[in-house]
């Protein structure tokens, strides 16, 4: 992991958000621009989250609770 990818998950997974086991949420694009969507998916795979895509967002869970539709 380069040192730019270290600050972008630093910063994103040391947000309170994520602390609290919330969800947080980036653009898609610049997690492209920014890291690649390989290296953000392995880190989110690695911490054993879940990320979703829709409207050009990441939505990740942070934290390892079941997650369940309903609606």
């Amino acid at each position: 992991m380069s040192r730019s990818n270290d600050a972008f998950f630093r910063e994103l997974f040391g947000s309170r958000a994520a602390r609290d086991g919330n969800i947080v949420r980036r653009k898609v694009k610049d997690v492209e621009f920014w890291i690649g969507r390989e290296a953000f998916l392995n880190e989110v795979k690695r911490r054993g989250f879940r990320a979703y895509e829709n409207a050009g967002q990441f939505i990740v869970f942070c934290n390892t609770e079941p997650l369940r539709r309903v609606a």
